[in-house]
């Protein structure tokens, strides 16, 4: 159940660790054990997600390749720092960075309804972000979706829906080179993969579904809801 409502959640707007990370902390899996084997479970929702949506013609694989190359590096290089760093610091920037997300999406209602020109060259968007997000997806991971598709629509002027696309393109990029760095770490409990990745599929397929019908309305609504959600775990529950 927690693979299902994660993945439905994740296909729209990202933000299904919400759901399954919790869950698998609940049933007594330390903090590591947990971060990869919900990496291994989401990455299999996410090609899910990936296929729908470049299916439809939603990803323009020229536009998005070099951003997902660097994700898939810098992810690594995250993923094996958090082996050696403490991300207590991050725990207490990115709840304030989400909100600001918040309220910036709130106060713009016309927010990716159409695309528009975009503000940054393509090369140094996927320079920027590609490296930078993708290092803080192995490292910490909260918020990682809903800092890719704000990007996307504010500088490379996608619209909502190709926005969408385009972050699920490169989260699974960076959860596939984080999870290369769990699995050799032993930080994966394959079992419990098993099972959450039954629901996660159906979920994604699901949620994919509903975006490709509805567009960027239900988007706006769920990513509002996703991120105010992240914040509150972040700032009052841990």
């Amino acid at each position: 159940m927690a693979g299902l409502a994660g993945g439905f959640i994740d296909s729209i707007a990202g933000g299904g660790g919400l759901i399954t990370v919790p869950t698998l902390l609940a049933l007594g899996l330390p903090p590591q054990l947990a971060l990869g084997t919900n990496k291994a479970q989401s990455s299999c929702g996410t090609i899910m997600s990936v296929w729908r949506y470049g299916r439809a013609g939603l990803i323009s694989w020229p536009q998005v390749r070099l951003a997902v190359i660097l994700s898939f590096i810098a992810s690594m290089a995250g993923a094996w720092c958090v082996t050696m760093i403490s991300s207590a610091s991050l725990k207490a920037i990115v709840p304030w960075m989400l909100l600001a997300i918040v309220i910036y999406v709130i106060f713009s209602p016309k927010l990716g309804e159409k695309a528009r020109a975009a503000r940054l060259p393509l090369v140094l968007f996927s320079l920027t972000f590609g490296t930078t997000l993708g290092f803080y997806d192995g490292f910490f991971g909260p918020g990682t979706g809903a800092f890719w598709t704000i990007a996307t629509v504010g500088l490379l002027g996608l619209e909502l829906t190709q926005a969408t696309a385009f972050t699920k393109a490169v989260n699974l990029a960076s959860n596939l080179g984080s999870l290369i760095i769990f699995s050799l770490k032993g930080d994966v409990l394959l079992p419990v993969v098993g099972v959450m990745v039954a629901g996660q599929l159906i979920g994604t397929y699901i949620g994919a579904g509903l975006v490709l019908a509805n567009g960027a309305v239900l988007i706006r609504r769920v990513f509002l809801g996703v991120v105010f959600a992240l914040v509150i775990k972040l700032l009052f529950l841990g």
